[in-house]
């Protein structure tokens, strides 16, 4: 069924309210729940991975805002709006950051007024637009964002819903058009710790959800940062990038990411 006639029927599972569900938001039906919940007995580690990634970004937001001194961001594939959000992570730290957000997804959009909140200082805007169309994504975002200062692009979780080996040249397309001092933050799912359960994962998402997806391997995630410089500790589960508890008591997930920096 098409996303917009899925957007607000309560018999059809939704990818992007399914992983609000996950992260503890209301905005789903019990159709979402059903289908979250059948996916997360079958790899429970899914809710890991959720919660890990959302932890990953609010730390990597924080490590460029702070001490990269990044006040602009293009976060791509940005889901429905939860807690954390880029802006309030930015935001909280340097008022007068920008951030734009970009999604293709009608829910996305019907919620967009969530993340257009600003401090008076810094600014939000929302793109209706697709990872595929980098030049939309481009266009949009530099009506909010200064290209010729550094800017950060966040791409969690949304190059597995390419599926294929284009994804590195859209890619790389965006990062192209980013000056020097710019940063990828980059994320997504693997199958290294329990490749059984995220192979089913898969399956159950793809069967049940709109918006196919794959897992890739470290080294296919690794692609991703070719000509960048990766900050320690390099490619990892998200859960191990610069953890703010002991090392001993990080639990890992199959969700690998890292940080680069544009020369």
């Amino acid at each position: 069924m098409p996303l917009d006639t899925a957007l607000f029927n309560n018999g059809v599972p939704h990818s992007a309210r399914i992983w609000n569900y996950w992260l503890g938001g209301k905005d789903c039906y019990e159709i979402d729940r059903q289908v979250g919940d059948q996916i997360v007995e079958a790899n429970p580690q899914i809710l890991d991975i959720a919660r890990a990634q959302r932890a990953f970004l609010v730390r990597t937001v924080e490590h460029l805002v702070r001490e990269a001194g990044i006040r602009q961001f293009l976060d791509v594939g940005t889901g429905l709006p939860t807690a954390n959000n880029t802006h309030e992570v930015a935001q909280r730290i340097a008022p007068e950051t920008r951030i734009v957000y970009v999604d293709n997804d009608p829910i996305v959009l019907a919620h967009a007024e969530a993340l257009l909140t600003s401090t008076a200082d810094g600014r939000t805007d929302y793109i209706d637009a697709d990872l595929h169309d980098p030049q939309t994504i481009l266009q949009g975002a530099a009506k909010t964002l200064d290209f010729t200062r550094p800017v950060a692009l966040v791409l969690l979780g949304i190059t597995a819903h390419v599926v294929d080996d284009s994804a590195y040249d859209l890619v790389g397309r965006l990062v192209a058009a980013l000056p020097s001092g710019s940063f990828l933050v980059l994320c997504d799912d693997t199958e290294v710790l329990d490749p059984e359960g995220m192979r089913t994962m898969i399956e159950q998402w793809n069967e049940a959800g709109d918006n196919p997806r794959i897992n890739r391997s470290p080294e296919q995630l690794a692609r991703f940062f070719d000509g960048l410089e990766l900050l320690d500790p390099g490619l990892v589960s998200v859960s191990r990038w610069r953890p703010t508890v002991p090392a001993e008591d990080v639990l890992e997930v199959d969700d690998f990411g890292g940080v680069a920096r544009k020369p």
